[in-house]
C-alpha cells in the first residue's frame, strides 16, 4: 500500500518552465493542489489537518484544496484490504481522533469495494466550485471512516453531495451518470503514476514546493499492509502551518 512513505519536509521545485511542464502543480497561487484515495487513513489525517490548520490560521476563503485522485486500487491492481484499512484506524485515530473513526460495523458484503465514483464525484464537484468539491471530499471521507457508509454507491455518495448544502446534486447525478469527470480522474492518476506523486497524501504548492504524507513517518511490523500494523515513528501535526503559510506567502 502506497500511503506510509514521506519526506515530511517540503521541497521547491528550481527547474526553470517546470509550470508548463508539471501537471501536478496547482493551476494559480491559491491553490494547494492535493493527491489522495478516500480510502486512506494517512489521508484523512492529513485532509482533517489541512483544513483545521487553514480555519486556525484565518486562511479560509483565501487558500482553497484542489484535490487530486490517487487511486489506490488502480496502483495496487486490487481491493484497498479491509484488513489492512482496519489496522491503521486505531493507529491513525489515536493521533487525531477528531477526524473522525469507526471500525466498519456493516456485513463485510457493503464494505467499499472501490472508490472511483466518489473520486470521479470529487473532480465533477469542480466545475461547480473548489469550495463545493472541497465539501464533498471532506464529507465523503467521514461518511466512510465515521459513519460506515459504502461510498461506492452512486445513491450514497448523492445522499453525502445533499447533505453539504454547497453541492447540486442534479449537476452532480448528471456528471457521475454522463461519466464527464472520468478522463480527468485518469489523467490525475497518470500525472501520480509519472513518479513525482510518491503517495496518498501528496501536496504540492504553486511554486513547486510538495510534500509527501506531511509530518508522518511510519514502518509496518509483523509484515506489509494487510497482514501486520503501522507504527509512527514521527508525527509533526505543525508541518501544516508551515505548508499553508508557505502557500499565503505566495498569494
Amino acid at each position: 500500500m502506497t500511503t506510509t512513505t514521506g519526506t515530511g519536509t517540503a521541497t521547491a521545485a528550481t527547474t526553470t518552465g517546470t509550470r508548463l511542464t508539471d501537471p501536478r502543480l496547482p493551476a494559480a497561487p491559491d491553490t494547494i493542489s492535493v493527491y489522495t484515495d478516500l480510502n486512506c487513513s494517512f489521508a484523512h489525517v492529513a485532509v482533517h489537518r489541512l483544513h483545521e490548520t487553514r480555519r486556525k490560521l484565518g486562511l479560509e476563503g483565501r487558500i482553497w484544496f484542489d484535490f487530486r485522485a490517487f487511486p489506490l486500487e488502480l496502483f495496487n491492481r486490487e481491493v484497498n484490504a479491509r484488513p489492512g484499512v482496519d489496522s491503521e484506524i486505531s493507529v491513525l485515530g489515536a493521533i487525531e481522533p477528531e477526524a473522525g473513526w469507526r471500525l466498519w460495523q456493516g456485513p463485510d458484503w457493503t464494505y467499499p469495494v472501490t472508490t472511483l465514483p466518489a473520486l470521479e464525484a470529487v473532480h465533477a464537484a469542480k466545475s461547480q466550485s473548489l469550495e463545493a468539491s472541497e465539501r464533498l471530499d471532506r464529507a465523503l471521507r467521514r461518511a466512510f471512516w465515521a459513519e460506515g457508509r459504502c461510498i461506492s454507491m452512486r445513491h450514497v455518495i448523492l445522499d453525502v453531495a445533499a447533505a453539504t448544502g454547497a453541492v447540486e446534486v442534479d449537476e452532480l447525478a448528471n456528471a457521475l451518470d454522463t461519466g464527464s469527470a472520468r478522463a480527468s480522474v485518469t489523467a490525475q492518476y497518470e500525472s501520480a503514476r509519472e513518479g513525482r506523486v510518491n503517495c496518498s497524501p501528496h501536496v504540492f504548492l504553486y511554486d513547486g514546493a510538495d510534500m509527501a504524507n506531511p509530518g508522518i513517518e511510519a514502518h509496518w511490523v509483523n509484515g506489509d499492509f494487510g497482514e501486520g500494523f503501522p507504527v509512527i515513528d514521527r508525527d509533526r501535526p505543525e508541518v501544516y502551518e508551515e505548508l499553508l503559510a508557505h502557500a499565503a506567502r505566495l498569494l
